[in-house]
């Protein structure tokens, strides 16, 4: 937007066009909350626009505007209020207007909903109301109805926590949401990009307004393509996830053929926002939108992107899903605009991460990755997952190994400590299940697993993390010392983002001592 505003002030109208789309619904509700009449807060907006873009070109800079137009918003309502009465309307005009656009029933539901709203709404401050207005009926984020009014984002967020709080009280919660979606009045709307179904169902307790879009995917498991809408790679990926960690092939074809189509209408959207998280499979995902939406024109909607790494008070920060949604409340609003910037790192990312050549990714990480600031350990993390060259295990077989010596004993507890050690990489109960299974495998296997005879007899792939006992193998303690080589010893036939590794003696392997990949002599 500060694009436009400089435009406008150089004397662009298209770009004055944009300004007035962008800030239209916000002036009305800084109006409507003066003047208390629909009609007369338009045609106050509508001079106000004229009176700004006649001086626009004495803003000293862009980033004042959002207050520099409220004032003139403002200006302009005391003089309406000192110089125009209510004019008078014939009933018919009034009535054969609203039957032209509904039919009566339709008017009566939308005349009654809006105004057992703005009753509640009415018992608000001042200050209440408008941040309500804006928010949640208009649409606009923290940052935008911050600037617009002057106002700080903690301030902000504590209106909109105790409005929420005190129309609760006056309605049933379900009913105070089903009211905020109906009478969205946003225009293009927003979408909020998520990595998960809990997060969504939090998100949509009165936390964001707009569509959300769950975006199921688990990138650091099995073949990834950097096309994976390729009929070819779908196929092949779908029957991998479907053989490993049993997820329903023809279920993983459509819903991402359903995402994508999703994605595809973003242009109708104002505003999108990425909520995502510090991990591998956040970062992962992250990547492939990022990769995604460079390749899209979309000069009428802007990118955001909220990712964080850490929320005060959680000592051991797993992810968003830890969240509740008074906490997701308090940082919601608080992302930032996706740049130039983010955009090539993150595509650059996707096409280092699902190249059949990793040293491309180790490439990319020794530079500047700051764009995307949980970016650097995340896919670290990723290539510490080949198999060494100390002893043939990846950095989850090996912790899980230093686990069993530890003491500890069960799959459930091994998930939980291996998990919180190896938190960056975000892994779930299906991709960690499919590890130890692995470690059950070959001539040579690490691990046994007692009281998961059934599943191990299973002649398919899959196996569920039910709870039983691990014990380490002699071998195992072998390897996990260095006097054996896991994969010399049985071979390997694992996919690691776009790198497929195969046979007894792999292309690739995880320096321990250099921390990078190295290449077979």
């Amino acid at each position: 937007m500060l694009e436009y505003i400089e435009e406008a002030k150089r004397g662009e109208q298209q770009a004055f066009e944009q300004i007035v789309k962008h800030y239209t619904e916000m002036a009305n509700a800084v109006a409507y909350e003066k003047l208390h009449d629909f009609q007369l807060a338009e045609d106050v907006v509508q001079e106000a626009f004229t009176e700004a873009y006649l001086h626009i070109d004495k803003l000293r800079t862009p980033a004042a505007f959002p207050g520099w137009f409220k004032a003139i918003v403002e200006r302009q309502c005391y003089r309406m209020l000192r110089r125009k009465k209510h004019s008078v309307v014939p009933y018919e005009d009034v009535a054969q207007s609203a039957v032209s656009q509904l039919n009566v029933t339709e008017l009566m539901e939308r005349r009654e909903l809006q105004q057992m709203v703005h009753h509640t709404i009415s018992s608000l401050t001042s200050n209440m109301r408008i941040a309500v207005q804006l928010f949640y009926f208009q649409g606009y984020s923290i940052p935008e109805i911050s600037g617009f009014l002057n106002v700080s984002v903690p301030v902000l967020k504590k209106r909109l926590y105790d409005a929420r709080r005190k129309l609760k009280q006056a309605l049933p919660v379900a009913d105070l949401i089903s009211v905020f979606n109906h009478l969205y009045e946003g225009g293009e709307g927003m979408l909020h990009i998520v990595n998960g179904d809990h997060v969504a169902e939090k998100l949509r307790q009165g936390v964001v307004q707009g569509d959300i879009l769950v975006w199921r995917e688990v990138y650091p498991h099995g073949p990834v393509f950097t096309n994976p809408a390729e009929t070819e790679h779908r196929m092949f990926r779908a029957t991998y996830l479907e053989e490993t960690i049993g997820v329903p092939r023809l279920e993983f074809i459509q819903g991402s053929e359903a995402q994508e189509k999703t994605l595809a209408d973003c242009h109708k959207y104002k505003d999108i926002v990425l909520w995502f998280e510090h991990d591998l499979f956040d970062q992962a995902m992250l990547a492939y939108l990022l990769d995604w939406f460079s390749r899209q024109s979309l000069p009428g909607t802007t990118l955001n992107l909220l990712c964080i790494g850490s929320y005060p008070g959680i000592e051991l920060f797993r992810g968003l899903g830890q969240l509740s949604p008074e906490q997701l409340s308090t940082i919601s609003g608080t992302w930032r605009t996706i740049r130039t910037e983010e955009l090539e790192l993150g595509s650059a990312l996707w096409q280092a991460y699902t190249s059949p050549n990793p040293a491309q990714l180790q490439q990319l990480l020794s530079t500047d990755t700051s764009a995307l600031p949980f970016a650097q350990d995340a896919f670290k993390h990723h290539l510490a997952q080949f198999p060494s060259t100390f002893n043939g295990l990846g950095i989850v077989e090996q912790t899980t190994l230093a686990k069993l010596q530890a003491g500890t004993q069960f799959t459930h507890d091994l998930f939980k400590h291996v998990g919180n050690q190896l938190h960056v990489l975000g892994m779930g109960d299906l991709q960690y299940g499919h590890i130890l299974r692995r470690m059950t495998q070959g001539s040579h296997p690490l691990i046994e697993l007692h009281g998961a005879e059934e599943i191990l007899a299973n002649n398919g792939a899959y196996m569920s993390l039910q709870n039983c006992e691990v014990l380490m193998t002699p071998f195992g303690k072998r390897v996990m010392e260095g006097q054996e080589d896991w994969v010399t010893r049985n071979g390997i036939d694992e996919w690691y983002g776009g790198v497929h590794l195969q046979g007894h003696d792999p292309e690739w392997r995880w320096d321990t001592v250099g921390q990078r990949i190295v290449r077979r002599p």
